[in-house]
This record gives structure tokens, sequence and C-alpha cells, in this order.
């Protein structure tokens, strides 16, 4: 269905191939991971199957792309419509009307669908993707998962052969990944569709693909089966690393296989319990939160939250989209909105907000990061430095705004981080991280708490907060329902808990190292 002869392609300001001979076959019905470090080109992959790149990015593209059987090299983006279906990382980026019966018609009113026709797909659409009680709701007031599927149903709706997703899930809870991803696969096993989909968070995805795409950053691809191609992976989930570090054969790619395979190591902890690293014991309080409350004009977003947060713990604020997250953490910095409530302080207040590319405002990376050392007082080169242990192959003269999400991310982090703020409130930092940028995140986050400062983290992203974050705090409609030891709450919970305590349960182990300690 999807053929690259030898595709080659570099950016017009820069010499570094992205893609460098790449040659691979994706068979029709299949679904294909594609996987690489942060910045390697998987989203310049992505959009070469629609001429995205290079026909709206610039650049020079050399090599042969066929889709089912039509070479499309030469072909505009559009003629392509009805066969390759692109939904990007931000999907209320991509939304071009106001509700959601309107988008899923949109594409096919400007291919010039007749009326009946486009009647009859919208409400097929609707039906298959099941959100036909969303048709007049409003796209913003959506949840994110909400979002995901109409963006995936704009496309849908005429009937592409190929899909092509850009990090569907990174942004999305465990509930609402679970239910795009369960979209996803039945596309392939009931329709045939093809779908080629990128994803950092690849413990959510390893199970539902046929094959994996492993885009590198010198710009060489390796394609082949799952288990073969992860074995040798500078990047892996933590089920599959905890496979290799335990010599498991073959590795495993479900929590099902891996239960199975540590089953005699479990009854072995049965009768001589392993010994569990000690409790974190937090500093004294540095920041204070009193009886917080936060109104929109439809709704309440936060009920009169308590919050204390201490010197040198990292504290990880979870619970499904729209539950209030980000309208707490704005109001505890002070610029969001705060119907009600007081917060007390005993230093700066730095924010990474969700939304990275808001802060982001100069021409250049190099000219964000100068801005940040001159905020700061910091020496010149300084957040160039942080930003590289983040994302080595950023390059410094790209505009900001052609930057993948995650690599905004980072260029937002090294900024806020290098002021070195009292209280540390990042929103969602891990979104477009891969798993060795986010081992950095976490090591630079455990050195700020180390200096004693005190970081509250908002995040889906369990296996993140299973080797960072001390605590754990949930929400849900507003309103704090859990708050404990981040062994405690994850562990215990069914929606919650990391690959490895799945596997280990009921020993409530969270990550591979711990696992690792344990069974020696």
């Amino acid at each position: 269905m999807i053929r690259f002869e030898g595709v080659t392609f570099r950016y017009p300001s820069n010499d570094l191939l992205r893609l460098d001979g790449v040659s691979f076959e994706i068979e029709e019905g299949e679904l294909c991971l594609v996987i690489g470090p942060t910045g390697s080109g998987k989203s310049t992959l992505l959009g070469s199957v629609n001429n995205l790149v290079p026909r709206f990015t610039g650049g020079t593209r050399t090599g042969r792309i066929v889709i089912d059987d039509r070479d499309t090299t030469m072909l505009h983006t559009r003629e392509l419509a009805t066969t390759v279906g692109y939904v990007g990382q931000d999907p209320l980026a991509g939304f071009v009307t106001d509700n959601v019966e309107e988008e899923l018609a949109y594409s096919m009113e400007q291919l010039g669908f007749p009326e009946a026709e486009m009647r009859r797909r919208v409400e097929e659409t609707l039906d298959l993707l099941g959100i036909a009680d969303l048709r007049r709701r409003a796209l913003r007031t959506l949840s994110g998962g909400q979002q995901q599927r109409v963006a995936i149903g704009s496309v849908l709706a005429s009937s592409p052969k190929v899909l092509v997703l850009d990090e569907p899930t990174s942004a999305l809870d465990p509930i609402a990944a679970e239910e795009v991803l369960a979209l996803i696969s039945r596309l392939v096993r009931d329709l045939g569709t093809t779908v080629l989909l990128a994803e950092h968070r690849m413990e959510r995805v390893i199970e539902f693909a046929d094959s994996v795409l492993l885009v590198s950053p010198d710009g060489s691809v390796a394609h082949g089966p799952v288990r073969d191609v992860l074995a040798t992976a500078p990047i892996r989930p933590p089920l599959v690393e905890l496979g290799i570090s335990q010599g498991w054969e073959p590795l495993p790619l479900t929590i099902r296989e891996g239960r199975r395979l540590a089953a005699p190591q479990r009854r072995t902890w049965a009768e001589h319990p392993p010994t569990l690293p000690r409790p974190f014991a937090p500093g004294s309080v540095t920041l204070t939160a009193r009886g917080i409350v936060v109104k929109y004009p439809s709704v309440v977003a936060v009920r009169g939250v308590d919050l204390d947060l201490h010197r040198g713990q990292v504290t990880a604020l979870m619970g499904r989209n729209g539950c209030g997250k980000s309208s707490l953490m704005w109001a505890i910095q002070g610029a969001g909105n705060k119907s009600a409530g007081r917060v007390e302080s005993a230093g700066q207040v730095s924010l990474v907000p969700q939304t990275a590319s808001d802060l982001l405002y100069l021409a250049s990376v190099e000219a964000e990061c100068a801005a940040g050392d001159a905020v700061a007082g910091a020496a010149a080169g300084t957040t160039m430095a942080l930003l590289r242990t983040l994302v080595p192959t950023i390059d410094a003269d790209a505009h900001p705004r052609d930057l993948s999400e995650g690599q905004k991310i980072a260029v937002v982090l090294a900024v806020e981080l290098v002021g070195n703020p009292d209280v540390v409130l990042l929103d969602e930092p891990t979104r477009g991280l891969d798993y060795a940028a986010k081992a950095v995140l976490g090591e630079t986050i455990q050195r700020m708490a180390d200096d004693g400062r005190a970081v509250l983290i908002a995040t889906h992203d369990v296996e993140m907060a299973a080797r960072v974050c001390s605590r754990v705090v949930v929400m849900a409609e507003g309103e704090i329902v859990s708050d404990g030891p981040a062994r405690d709450v994850l562990a215990s919970s069914q929606l919650l808990a990391t690959q490895v305590a799945k596997v280990a349960n009921p020993v409530p182990l969270l990550t591979v190292e711990e696992y690792d300690r344990a069974s020696r």
C-alpha cells in the first residue's frame, strides 16, 4: 500500500539529511508504529506520505513514493486528499469550523462531494466514532479524546485508504487514549485501513502494531516486525526493557505476556517479599494553597482545593482530561483565573504551560535561548547547554514554530528552568518527548528537587510519574480525590499503574530498576 524508494530529504535552512535513502514497504491493512528519538524526523517522514513535506515545508526531496500502486511523488497534497488522511499532533490547531458536524463535512465540501453523499458519510462517521451525541457541540468545548476522534473523523469522512497519525494520544489521559487506540485498531481490523502512527508512549500502542518503523537521527529508517526492531532500538517501552533485562523470550509486548513470564518470580516473592525503597521524607512547606476555586462561564473547573507543596519534593498532579489540573496550576502561579482562595509562597513560582508555543516569540531557537540567559541573568550559552541535554539534535537556527511539539516543550523548559525558580509548575512537560529525553528531564527535575525546590507536574504519563515523583495527587471534577505516596497511589490503581506494576502485582514495584533489584 505504501512504498518508499530511496527517499532523501533536507530542509532548506539545514544541510542535515532528515531522510537518507529511505526504502520500505507497508502492506494494506497494516498498522505501522513509527518510533525514534525526539527530532529524529518522524514528522518529516509522516508528512512525506501525502506530500505536506516538501509542498508546505519547503526543502529538497528525491526518490519515489508509491501509494496503492500510484506514484504520488509529484502530486499536490490536495490530489491525495481521498487517498491519505493526515492528523497532526495538535487536533485543535487543525480545525477550521466551529462545531463537530461542520468539521466532518468540511473536507468533503472542499473536494466537491454531492450534498446527499456528504450527509450520508457524516452520519456514518458519527456512528463509527461513537460521537453522534456531539454533532452540534462546539469543538473547543470537547475533551482531548473527543477532539482527537473528531480530527480522525474529519479525514475518515472522505474514505482514505491510508491514515497518518502524528502522536494521537500524547495529550490524552489513559482512558481517552485507550478509546482512540481502540478506534484505530477497529479501522485496521474491520475496514482494512492502512495506518502509520507515530507515538512516543510506545507502551500504549505496541500491542496494536503489526510492524515498526525506526527513524534514526542520521536519516536512516529500519522497518520490521515489532519484536525484532524493539530488541535493538535505542528507545523501548518499560515492558520491553524489563523483558530484555530479565532475559525473557520472546520479548513481551502485552501485560498478559509479561505476567506469564514473571509468574515464577511472583511465586518467589510470595514466600520471600522483596525490600521496598524507603518512603521519601519531604522538607518544609514552600507553597500553600487554600480554598482555590476557578470558575468559567459554563463550568466550575476547581472546587475549593487545598494543596501544600514541599521543598525537595516532586509531586505528580494526575486525572482525566478536563478535571481541572491546568486551571489549578495557573491559579497557583497567579496568572490564571482564580475566583476564590489564597496562595502563599516562599519564593518565585514558574509555570511551563501545556501549549509551549505560547511562550515562543523570537525568530530562532538560539535567540530564544539568548533571551532566557538575559532574563535569568545567566552566562551566555547556559540555556542552550541545558536545551542540548534535553534534545541534543535540535537545530539552533530553526524557527521555534517549525519545531516538533516535543522540541517546543524542550525549548520552553530550558528557558524557564535556567532561572532556578523556588517552585516549578510543569503542565504536561513530557508530551512529544521520547524515553531518553524524558530520562534527562527527570534527572533535571530531580536536581531541582535536590536543590530544595518544590516541583508540581501535571501529567498523564504514569511511567514518568513513577520515575521522578514521590507523591501523586489525583483530581476528578475539580476536586482532589487521592493524595499520597506515589507507590501507594500508582501501584493500587487499575488505570494509573505502570507496566511494571501490572506485571509485578501484588508486589508494589513501579519501575524496571526496582524490579531488577528485587529479583536479584
